[in-house]
């Protein structure tokens, strides 16, 4: 299958959009992590439910269980593993971990019909995952911390690790079924509310946002970073070049960390310069590769 560039172009602005997260999760106040997937999930999926309302699309919701299965699984079965990681592992090394997926998406699209996997592509992952590990690993040095695998926290490292097997076996198996159009993700992150509501209420204590603010924040996540993104990734996943948008997510957390500068919320420091140039060169390596046609 033909990749079509302004697909490509289209799935990067997830991966801006989730460049967001963490400033937006910062303003959001100290809401549970369930009980915020509940309400940003649900705005994500109540916005795009009205639309397809509007435009008498709602025949998108009607698909086959295998669809259903893979698009709430991968919403849903990222974030809540992503979570329990957190609670049972130190943030960086999971979150390092997790932080396979876009490696595991260059290596797994060589499994589709049609699809190459060029040594470049791999490459450009490896370049990007670089990156991430200078951008974590830099900050606990510099704090006179070291970066290492304590076997105490083994399950929490397993948890991060499905993560990435799951937000990347999402990622390219969702190129299987092309012809599901991207309106039925409305339906996923509806159901993602419904069961991360049920996590809260079994896991988690309510904690309402106290300003203004921090209810904005929860809006502009619902809106951005766990609403649009998810429409605009499975577009891009499905008729894009899914191998260069693989590499180029690894921007995400460089992004992330400098709009943390720039607000304020972090330092600038050497680490992200230099994941910043890691990242940079992968995403060129990669883009040599892709295919022109």
């Amino acid at each position: 299958m033909t990749a079509s560039p302004a697909a490509t172009a289209v799935g990067s602005i997830a991966i801006l959009l989730w460049s967001c997260l963490a400033l937006l999760t910062a303003a959001s106040g100290k809401v549970p992590p369930f009980e915020l997937a509940a309400m940003t999930f649900a705005i994500g999926g109540g916005i795009g439910f009205i639309s397809m309302v509007v435009r008498g699309r709602l025949d998108a919701l009607k698909q086959p269980l295998p669809v259903w299965l893979l698009g709430v699984g991968g919403l849903f079965g990222y974030h809540a593993l992503y979570f329990a990681a957190l609670r049972l592992s130190p943030p960086a090394e999971a979150g390092l971990i997790a932080y396979l997926w876009p490696l595991l998406i260059v290596v797994f699209s060589a499994l589709l019909p049609g699809e190459a996997l060029a040594g470049r592509h791999v490459v450009g992952a490896l370049l990007g995952f670089c990156g991430v590990f200078v951008l974590i690993v830099g900050g606990k040095v510099v704090q006179g911390a070291g970066l290492g695998l304590d076997r105490q926290y083994l399950p929490g490292y397993l948890l991060a690790l499905g993560c990435a097997f799951v937000w990347s076996t999402y990622s390219v198996l969702s190129r299987r079924f092309r012809q599901v159009p991207s309106d039925a993700v409305a339906g996923f992150c509806l159901a993602t509310a419904v069961l991360a509501a049920l996590c809260h209420f079994l896991f988690e204590n309510s904690v309402a946002a106290a300003k203004p603010l921090e209810w904005a924040a929860i809006l502009a996540l619902g809106v951005g970073p766990v609403g649009l993104a998810f429409y605009v990734w499975d577009y891009g996943v499905k008729r894009g070049d899914i191998r260069f948008l693989g590499v180029t997510s690894y921007a995400a957390p460089v992004v992330s960390t400098l709009i943390l500068v720039a607000t304020g919320f972090a330092a600038a420091t050497w680490s992200l310069a230099l994941a910043c140039a890691l990242i940079v060169a992968g995403a060129l390596v990669a883009g040599r590769a892709s295919p022109s046609k």
